[in-house]
């Protein structure tokens, strides 16, 4: 027994007395809160993420935590994932629970900021779904604040050029490969300090990703993408209708015809040799199912906003023709009842 003169254990020794698979210490990487109940959705998605079904921390079984975006994407796997617009922490933590491989927390057409995306991380972190945080504007201010939050990747908005491209990807190291500011001891992106290995491996998982959403960035598309440290292009589809001049119409043959000459800009040069991955939005004329046949690696459906509009426009709608002229037939009287029934019913 130490005694009171003793000098207490330091971190290094405290880890030493743990195993390297310690749910004490799992890499200092994922500090996840306790599940109780199994939550499982494979018939939705089989690559969910089966929530433990005892009082264990989920980190303590490694099979429950995900491998890296990178590492997925490297594997050959299509990811799919959901935009966050809301800021709400609860949808980001059901978007997490129902099975999305990433959710994108939008910080550009989103009303919130750093202090509000937080919350929507921890989250996200609570169903060990991979975020990855899009900034307001290309800047080493929005992006060193973006990454001392810990997200696994980083979205910048409106690159035009490999240049722009090349600063993006400085913002995200440190000197001397880059010039991102640095306070890795305090923020949580080491665990807050704990994380000792941080500086080493910072950059392995972190998923480095350029939109290109106007005429230039179409025209520099291959140049963009053969920039070292650029693991990623997103394809920006209203932004790029607005820069041929058919905002109102992203469907357009011409906007069909220039994004196609991107996507086919992105996909001729493999990653392995060089290249980036291909990321897109899926559009009402142009689905999900159309992206992956098309040769994108990540692909966004929803916005979680979005989703709830389309659901209370619907519930509204179904309310008020149900009560016009005192209508409703039986079928809408079963329909509510089995509805009732699952709402209510374990």
């Amino acid at each position: 027994m130490a005694t009171l003169s003793s000098p207490p254990p330091s971190l290094s020794t405290l880890r030493k007395s743990f195993p390297s698979n310690s749910p004490i210490f799992p890499s200092f990487r994922c500090l996840v809160p306790q599940i109780k109940k199994t939550f499982t959705l494979k018939t939705l998605n089989p690559n969910f993420k089966t929530l433990q079904s005892s009082a264990v921390p989920a980190a303590a079984t490694t099979s429950e935590i995900p491998l890296p975006l990178k590492t997925r994407l490297k594997n050959g796997e299509t990811l799919y994932g959901i935009f966050l617009l809301s800021f709400s922490p609860t949808l980001a933590e059901i978007a997490g629970l129902v099975g999305y491989d990433f959710a994108v927390v939008d910080m550009e057409h989103g009303h919130g900021g750093i202090s509000d995306a937080l919350p929507c991380l921890h989250a996200l972190a609570a169903t060990n779904t991979p975020a990855i945080l899009r900034i307001p504007e290309s800047s080493a201010t929005w992006a060193k604040k973006a990454l001392d939050l810990g997200p696994q990747g980083i979205m910048f908005p409106m690159i035009d050029g490999p240049k722009s491209a090349r600063k993006a990807v400085s913002y995200c190291r440190f000197p001397p490969n880059g010039i991102r500011g640095s306070a890795h001891t305090v923020v949580r992106a080491s665990s807050y300090g704990i994380d000792e290995g941080y500086l080493s491996n910072y950059s392995d998982d972190l998923l480095i990703m350029c939109q290109v959403e106007c005429t230039d960035g179409v025209k520099n598309i291959k140049d963009i993408a053969a920039v070292e440290g650029v693991d990623c292009i997103q394809m920006g589809p209203l932004d790029l209708s607005a820069s041929l001049g058919y905002l109102w119409d992203p469907g357009h043959k011409k906007v069909r015809e220039v994004l196609s000459a991107a996507e086919k800009g992105v996909l001729k040069r493999a990653p392995a040799e060089g290249g980036a991955y291909l990321s897109g939005f899926a559009m009402p004329h142009d689905g999900p199912e159309k992206l992956k046949s098309r040769g994108y690696h990540m692909v966004s459906g929803a916005v979680d906003i979005g989703l709830f509009r389309n659901a209370a426009v619907e519930d509204v709608k179904k309310f008020k023709m149900s009560v016009v002229d005192g209508f409703e037939d039986d079928s809408d009287e079963k329909d509510r009842k089995d509805g009732e029934e699952k709402y209510w019913s374990e």
